[in-house]
């Protein structure tokens, strides 16, 4: 009997799934799949072209333009495909292999890979991006990081021969790297193998900018003792605000330097109010007047598709999925009935600020709660196992669309407490509101529900500085990514905050 359509792309799915590595990911050359497999896999949505040659995995429902599958498999790719032009012999630029120690996962425009064999050329890529190979040595010790297979200079080497305009332009990539060095004798060892007295000056400046004078005053001795003549330059625009501590994950102080960055953009750019809620229960009524409204545009945003029938519905309790077999059937009923459960917890957790509470030490006590009441319903329904709800995502998670990738479950963990620490110990509500809805959005620690979470988070923040609560309509929705995405990527918060602020009142 002939294979049916259904038994071939099955035959074919098999394949796929033999060529994909431990995170689910396929890069394939044409060479690696037979021709007929390629053509049936890429008819049916399973792959999509990179190049002539070269393939990746991707979803069957993936629209036209979407660059979810591109972004999700790029640093996968670019190993891959480096790997098998050059063998070993590459690696990623200095700068670039700086910003993948500091943890930004973020796909450039332009990547540069220097390799012997290089060619001196731009190989367009997806969506923009493009790839150029060049003609160059490679680092003296490279460092194969373990996850992709990529390889990268040195932490000591990338700072040294790193761009001199690196400190200036991303100088929160810049200072989170020269925290994690505990040791500057690595950097002195290659410095005076190479005579490299400008750089060893220049390294000895950035130390002493981010208050590492230990590091700096041993560069410039070393240097010194040895008949080098060494000249202290600071490269970096601006002297740094934060307290130098070794650290041994780059997210602790990566979050901690773009919050100090971006704070002064945030209270330059969001208006002052007078206001104060001195009657708690005037402004608890108050919050519960905007549920109708609030819930239909937060759930709308996440792509529920939710009517004012189903609210009301939920609301006055006659929400009965047991005896309803059109609610049991939605995944939109769920959603409807765990944002209202939320909502009530999420007055709570205002209601204990209003009274005098620490804003930050309640976020971090009640967001658990606000994450747990918003699922409760698809427990209940079974579409979800209670375990799921235990603690925060254990996989790794894309945003559709994004070119920022969020923190791997492990930097989670060391990220979610420094978020609430900045968050206790920031005394101006307008910064609390809108770096901790982008913050917990870039960290994304759940596997679901991140957004409404973090609109949930902005608001208790916005009450607690006499602020109402702010709606974002969804009929907005594309200018409120757009400026996440400009913050994450960019480390640029104005246009979100400018957007948030002409929501409040």
């Amino acid at each position: 009997m002939m294979a049916t359509i259904q038994e071939k792309l099955a035959d074919s799915l098999l394949i796929l799934k033999q060529l994909q590595n431990k995170d689910g990911l396929t890069v394939i050359k044409s060479s690696e799949i037979s021709r007929t497999h390629l053509e049936r896999l890429l008819n049916h949505g399973f792959l999509q072209e990179v190049m002539r040659g070269w393939y990746i995995s991707s979803r069957p429902d993936s629209v036209p333009g979407d660059t979810t599958n591109w972004y999700t498999s790029y640093w996968y790719f670019i190993s891959e495909y480096t790997t098998a032009r050059f063998g070993e012999e590459w690696c990623l630029s200095a700068d670039q292999s700086l910003s993948f120690y500091s943890g930004s996962r973020i796909a450039p425009r332009q990547i540069i890979i220097r390799s012997p064999q290089g060619s001196n050329n731009a190989v367009q890529l997806m969506h923009n991006t493009s790839l150029f190979d060049l003609k160059a040595a490679i680092a003296t010790s490279i460092y194969k990081e373990p996850q992709l297979g990529l390889n990268l200079y040195s932490l000591p080497e990338a700072l040294i021969e790193c761009s001199p305009d690196f400190f200036k332009l991303d100088s929160v990539t810049a200072r989170t790297c020269l925290s994690m060095i505990s040791d500057v004798a690595d950097i002195l060892k290659i410095v005076l193998e190479k005579g490299q007295t400008i750089k060893a000056g220049r390294l000895a400046g950035t130390f002493r900018n981010i208050g590492y004078t230990a590091a700096a005053d041993e560069i410039v001795s070393t240097m010194k003792s040895l008949g080098y003549d060494i000249r202290e330059e600071d490269p970096f625009a601006d002297r740094s605000t934060i307290a130098y501590t070794r650290i041994t994950s780059p997210y602790v102080m990566r979050l901690k330097l773009m919050w100090d960055k971006m704070r002064d953009v945030v209270i330059a750019n969001f208006p002052v109010t007078n206001n104060k809620h001195t009657d708690v229960e005037a402004c608890l009524n108050g919050i519960e007047a905007q549920y109708k409204l609030d819930a239909y545009h937060s759930l709308s945003i996440e792509g529920y598709k939710v009517t004012d029938e189903l609210i009301e519905k939920v609301k006055s309790g006659n929400w009965k999925p047991n005896e309803d077999s059109s609610d049991a059937e939605q995944r939109n009923a769920m959603a409807a009935r765990g944002y209202w459960q939320a909502f009530q917890v999420v007055k709570e957790s205002i209601k204990k600020i209003l009274k005098g509470d620490n804003p930050g030490e309640i976020a971090d006590n009640d967001h658990r709660v606000w994450y747990r009441e918003l699922f409760a319903p698809s427990v209940a329904a079974g579409l979800l196992k209670p375990s799921d709800l235990a603690g925060y995502r254990t996989n790794q998670v894309y945003i559709r669309g994004s070119m920022h990738t969020p923190l791997s479950p492990d930097a989670v963990r060391d990220a979610i407490p420094v978020l609430f620490d900045l968050l206790k110990n920031e005394p101006n509500a307008r910064v609390r509101a809108v770096l901790g809805h982008f913050v917990f959005v870039y960290i994304h620690p759940y596997m679901d529900g991140n957004g409404r979470i973090a609109r949930f988070l902005m608001n208790a923040m916005l009450i607690s500085g006499g602020y109402d609560w702010a709606i974002i309509p969804v009929e907005r929705r594309k200018e409120y990514m757009a400026a996440l995405e400009k913050a994450s990527v960019s480390e640029d918060i104005t246009d979100f905050t400018v957007f948030l602020s002409l929501l409040v009142r």
